[in-house]
């Protein structure tokens, strides 16, 4: 692992695009950071100096009925790959949605029903029958959830083992709270199942907005690479979130202090979402 703290050629992940007066967002709803259009002008601007060779774009968990209406909106950007919302928890009737979204554009490489913000930590199950679905639409699977839902989550990667997963922010660990464990263990269990690959993203967001350093970040970005390898961990900007702790360049130059390696960087994101 190089760590020379050298910012390479990049390909983001996970970047968000989004105007509030297009898609109902309730999320964004009084925050005074986000709740305001985000273009790709707007990520220029944040990624000025680096070499942004790619862009994924991923969902921004719009109201349901505009989920296909999203898609849609997506292809039009200068994105290289889509990851589209879908409503999986349907089981085999999300078919009739996978079989419309992936006729909108061939970048839509992927879906993602964020599980963050349900209140069940065993939802991550109710999607198995949905997820089983994707490897025969060419499409992987983002999770996205918080680390209380990292043990069921593990269950339904074990379950659908011809999906390729994709675990957004490192699962969300308690960094505010310094809190390694059950996290620790329980991503190494994840880690052991080959069709996962893990987002070094979303760091900041998970400790002190104001106050946090890079040592708050350090282990639990370490152990992901090391439970991960680099062959299986992929650099996410989430920008605009990211803006709720630091800025664009401040998150890439805190990660690149502990990976300069090209397959974090840029190859394994190439690969993994067939760009």
């Amino acid at each position: 692992m190089s760590t020379s703290g050298a910012i390479p050629k990049l390909i983001d992940s996970h970047v968000h695009l989004w105007d509030p007066a297009r898609f109902r967002q309730p999320w964004l709803d009084g925050d005074a950071v986000l709740q305001r259009p985000f273009g790709i002008a707007d990520f220029s601007t944040a990624s000025e100096g680096l070499t942004v060779e790619g862009i994924v774009y991923v969902q921004v968990d719009v109201t349901p009925a505009y989920g296909l209406l999203e898609a849609r909106w997506a292809a039009r950007q200068p994105v290289n790959a889509i990851v589209a919302w879908a409503p999986l928890e349907d089981g085999e009737v999300a078919r009739t949605y996978l079989d419309d979204v992936i006729t909108i554009d061939p970048k839509i490489k992927g879906v993602r029903r964020l599980i963050q913000s349900e209140p069940d930590k065993e939802f991550p199950l109710r999607l198995i029958e949905g997820v089983k679905q994707l490897p025969s639409y060419g499409l992987s699977f983002d999770i996205c959830i918080r680390h209380d839902q990292l043990a069921a989550s593990t269950e339904l990667v074990k379950a659908c083992p011809e999906t390729q997963f994709i675990l957004d922010h490192l699962g969300k660990p308690p960094i505010k709270a310094q809190q390694l464990e059950p996290w620790k263990t329980q991503l190494t269990a994840l880690a052991e199942h080959p069709n996962v690959v893990c987002k070094i993203s979303g760091a900041v967001t998970e400790a002190d907005h104001q106050a946090w350093q890079p040592s708050d970040l350090r282990p639990y970005i370490e152990h992901a690479l090391e439970s991960f390898g680099e062959d299986r961990v992929l650099f996410g900007g989430d920008w605009p979130v990211v803006t709720h702790a630091a800025s664009y360049r401040q998150w890439v130059d805190t990660l690149a202090e502990l990976s300069t390696d090209d397959r974090l960087w840029r190859a394994n994101a190439k690969r993994v979402y067939r760009l």
